[in-house]
């Protein structure tokens, strides 16, 4: 009996700009939350490929030190993406090339899975990701039997990379649910500004200190706003080692043998266990918003993630001689608190043991989100 046989993918990470709106900085090797934004992209990427290549063409050594091949321009005075992609085609030996580029560090855990299933699908040789307003033309996948015609493409003097996608058989892949994940850095500033998270569902968290009460809160809460109607799902972010899994499990042993990916369902329950890479930084929101099954959901409850930029409800104990969060974080859209606390008039404050009004609260800002939802 023949075997299947699956296509393979060279992820092909694209650090040969010159970086010009960045002064001139090699972007791949600026450090955002303390690593270089293309370690952030190596361990989004490199679960989802057979192998890894970085196009580089200037600090080849620091690139190196990554442990991974880099393949430079073939192709001298930095000729554009394009000009990476062949570069890595003619050093691959995979079916495909899977880009992204080296400056968002959030790309999408599921980037390869739909581009290659559309790709297969539509019998296409180019899949490329679309965000809901334009396509993102270095996310793509790109069959390797291409290599010829875009070396003429270039030999020619044409470096306009929609140009070339757009003469071939080419799909368009909808990553509307994930724009943060096309998120780039090309300004120093963008660096440092913290930008908000994207989410086409009203998005409220809960932000305080370890030991104020969050979660206790949402679970008192969820069943009160199911109540009134609302389907929501509760993302929480642990900042300790935690599994929900029990070793000497089946599913368990399956990890620990090195399976980065375990999915056990049953009629009722489904879970997903994804093992993320020692060297992981913490995790994102955006990636986390992206597991979840949106048509099915009114609304989302975050715990934790306060360095991120998203509406939130500040709880406060000022018995717990903890600071504020407000005066650091102006994403946050109310207080609960069990005292009185020194609160701009434009902030709400709500009493932390009124459940009745902070749901409330809750509800009207579903409503000013102005998402379609039945609230009694």
């Amino acid at each position: 009996m023949k075997r299947a046989t699956f296509p393979s993918v060279n992820g092909v990470i694209l650090a040969g700009g010159q970086g010009r709106r960045m002064g001139g900085q090699d972007k791949g090797l600026i450090s955002y939350r303390q690593q270089p934004l293309i370690r952030h992209v190596i361990d989004r990427l490199k679960g989802q490929v057979d192998s890894l290549t970085i196009n580089a063409n200037r600090h080849i050594e620091q690139y190196q030190a990554f442990g991974y091949p880099i393949a430079t321009d073939l192709l001298e005075g930095y000729q554009g993406p394009l000009s990476g992609m062949l570069s890595a085609m003619k050093q691959s030996r995979a079916d495909y090339i899977l880009t992204v580029p080296c400056d968002c560090p959030q790309i999408s855990s599921l980037l390869r899975r739909r581009l290659m299933e559309s790709l297969l699908m539509h019998q296409a040789d180019i899949a490329v990701a679309h965000d809901g307003q334009r396509i993102q033309p270095v996310f793509a996948l790109i069959s390797r039997k291409l290599q010829s015609d875009l070396e003429h493409w270039l030999a020619s003097g044409e470096r306009k990379i929609d140009l070339w996608m757009q003469r071939h058989q080419l799909i368009e892949v909808d990553f509307s649910d994930q724009q943060d994940c096309f998120i780039n850095f090309n300004h120093p500033e963008d660096i440092t500004e913290q930008r908000p998270v994207e989410f086409p569902l009203p998005l409220l968290g809960f932000a305080a200190f370890s030991g104020t009460g969050k979660t206790s809160l949402l679970v008192k809460l969820i069943p009160e706003l199911k109540d009134r109607g609302l389907r929501l799902a509760v993302v929480k972010h642990a900042h300790h080692r935690f599994d929900i899994d029990v070793p000497g499990k089946d599913s368990y042993r399956m990890r620990e043998a090195g399976a980065s990916q375990v999915v056990v369902a049953s009629r009722r329950l489904l879970a997903l266990m994804h093992t993320h890479a020692d060297r992981r930084d913490e995790p994102v929101l955006a990636e986390c918003l992206s597991r979840l099954e949106q048509q099915h959901l009114d609304l989302v409850l975050v715990e934790g993630f306060k360095q991120e930029q998203f509406a939130k409800i500040e709880l406060h104990r000022p018995d717990l001689g903890k600071p504020l969060l407000y005066r650091d974080d102006p994403s946050i859209i109310a207080f609960a608190t069990d005292q009185a606390v020194d609160a701009p008039p434009e902030l709400p404050v709500l009493d932390l043991n009124n459940l009745t009004q902070i749901a409330d609260f809750v509800i009207e800002f579903c409503r000013t989100q102005k998402q379609p939802m039945e609230i009694a």
